[in-house]
């Protein structure tokens, strides 16, 4: 049975390197997207180049009618297939001090990074629960982690995300589906390049990193890869930082 992978936020950055890895490992990839339709053909154009195949699936992982529509439509026209990966990737930041932060600012980076995964997710793991398998990978971040200042509504939505991972790993555990959180530092993307956690202030040098440099995007799509794979049977619950020994 072909494999489908649903990776949210997948039209650049982070996101575009997990859909075209995941591809390499055989995935038909449903390639969520919001707005930036240009991006979006772009990652498709090269997980086709590269033998993949790919559909484009947008919507606002904030809205959950929009995400049971463009799903009940995939869903219709796959009634015998189900969605065994999905990579919980869409992200944005809004950074501000606290005693600045609006509150649509602390609430648009908590529905998209947080009530986003719960949307989409209780969508699709029905189809992996009635067929005793699935992957779930969360991308969550280290400022979930250790924190950053001016960025105390992303550190809460990723460091969220490390709780709901835990939790529902052991919910969906006898149901043969693994659920990981993978936890990124400074990645070369456009969005790390907005955040206060990447400003010059708070990096300082590079050598603020202990390997003396910012990660790739493919190496954060690699992580996901294999926890995606059969080889992975047995992890479940993990949180897995990639930064570089940062943390």
């Amino acid at each position: 049975m072909k494999r489908y992978a649903l990776i949210t936020g997948g039209s650049r950055g982070i996101g575009r390197a997990i859909a075209i890895e995941l591809a390499k490992d055989g995935c038909a990839i449903l390639l969520n997207y919001k707005s930036n339709h240009a991006e979006a053909e772009e990652t498709k154009r090269l997980i086709e180049a590269a033998g993949g195949e790919a559909e484009l699936m947008p919507f606002d992982v904030s809205q959950p009618d929009a995400i049971n529509a463009a799903l009940d439509n995939w869903f219709a026209a796959h009634p015998d297939e189900y969605i065994d990966v999905l990579v919980n990737n869409a992200g944005i930041v809004d950074d501000e001090i606290m005693l600045l932060m609006e509150p649509e600012q602390w609430h648009r980076v908590v529905d998209v990074n947080l009530n986003g995964f719960f949307y989409c997710t209780r969508r699709v793991i029905e189809g992996m629960v009635f067929n005793h398998h699935g992957r779930i990978v969360n991308i969550s971040s280290i400022s979930g982690q250790t924190g950053f200042p001016g960025m105390v509504n992303y550190a809460a939505a990723k460091s969220a995300l490390i709780g709901v991972t835990k939790a529902l790993a052991t919910e969906l555990a006898p149901k043969h589906i693994t659920v990981n959180a993978v936890a990124p530092g400074m990645i070369q993307t456009d969005m790390a390049r907005q955040s206060a956690e990447y400003m010059p202030e708070h990096l300082k040098d590079i050598n603020s990193i202990p390997m003396r440099r910012l990660g790739k995007p493919e190496e954060v799509a690699y992580l996901v890869s294999f926890l995606c794979s059969n080889r992975a049977d047995y992890i479940s619950g993990q949180i897995i930082g990639i930064n570089g020994a940062a943390f």
